[in-house]
């Protein structure tokens, strides 16, 4: 039996599914008291609104939509204005091989949501995703700043000067200090390392010397100082994004003291956790729910009354490789 012809029992009174891709969408209505019907629209906002107004003409109130990159967005936004829309995982809605197409998604999309088999992702309030962008974007410029800091280590490892060897940290006040003065041009290493030494550095002064002593050209002075230049305006990026954060987290700061209690998580940790969801903790149905949607535990597969344990395999595989 074609799956389009699958007689399901009707939850829904009427509904409506969208398949989006970059530059149109396809969308079906269905249910009692309308005419099945599937239209395409473009993805520019005044077609968006078009299609939100001819669904709320149609007295439809309810959809599905599925999770295609980042295209699903603009869409969720608008039409969840004044419309409620689940978005659904493309895993758990997909189509009979050798049968795709864009109108028979949208009408599939709809039929699971008129049998009530759709269960919407966990999609986080304006605030909440507004936050999360920040976050993950000071993430992603922490670990840029991170790469650069390792390229000095490998451009002073190339002029075979030794300094990560004998100094513990790069990033330290020392090792900072002495690498900003070869790129200054300075050739007196012993009065160099005299200036800034000082008795907590586990290496002796002699060591330190002979690490300091290599082969410094100019095209490695040119490429460590535009790499420091661009550390600088990282940092610079990053701290903007940090008072971005705090403002929009102002509110949130009883919470955010609260998750610092928890042991092993600090004030940064706190403020991703509040950054990825937010603080209404109603969306899960309970903490294993909130595991599984983080990616803390491995699925769950069983068949005939045996559980299969390759879900966990794979998880413990994957933790050894993040």
């Amino acid at each position: 039996m074609a799956k389009e012809d699958l007689i399901i029992e009707q939850v829904v009174d009427k509904g409506f599914g969208i398949g989006v891709h970059k530059e149109m969408m396809m969308v079906t209505i269905m249910g009692k008291g309308i005419k099945k019907q599937t239209r395409e629209f473009k993805t520019f906002t005044e077609d968006l609104e078009s299609c939100r107004r001819w669904l709320e003409e149609q007295g439809i109130t309810q959809g599905a939509i599925e999770s295609t990159g980042v295209y699903w967005k603009p869409v969720f936004n608008i039409l969840t204005e004044s419309l409620e829309l689940k978005l659904v995982n493309a895993r758990h809605i997909k189509n009979v091989p050798g049968r795709k197409t864009d109108v028979k998604d949208s009408e599939w999309i709809c039929k699971l949501l008129l049998s009530g088999l759709l269960n919407g992702s966990f999609v986080p309030p304006e605030l909440t995703r507004e936050t999360r962008d920040l976050y993950r974007y000071k993430v992603k410029m922490t670990q840029a700043g991170a790469s650069e800091k390792n390229r000095i280590q490998r451009i002073l490892e190339d002029a075979n000067i030794k300094l990560s060897s004998v100094v513990s940290d790069m990033s330290g006040a020392t090792a900072i200090k002495l690498i900003d003065g070869i790129i200054a041009g300075r050739t007196d290493i012993n009065k160099l390392v005299e200036e800034n030494y000082h008795g907590k550095l586990s290496a002796s002064k002699s060591d330190l010397k002979k690490a300091m002593t290599g082969r410094l050209t100019e095209h490695h002075k040119y490429m460590l100082l535009e790499i420091k230049d661009h550390i600088k305006y990282l940092e610079e990026k990053i701290k903007k994004l940090e008072d971005k954060l705090e403002a929009k987290l102002s509110a949130y700061q009883t919470e955010i003291n609260l998750l610092d209690t928890i042991p092993g998580v600090d004030i940064e940790a706190a403020i991703g956790i509040i950054s990825e969801i937010g603080t209404d903790m109603s969306v899960f149905a309970d903490e294993q729910k909130f595991a599984s949607w983080a990616g803390m535990c491995p699925g769950n597969n069983e068949s005939a009354g045996k559980k299969k344990v390759h879900g966990l395999l794979t998880a413990i595989r994957h933790s050894k490789h993040c």
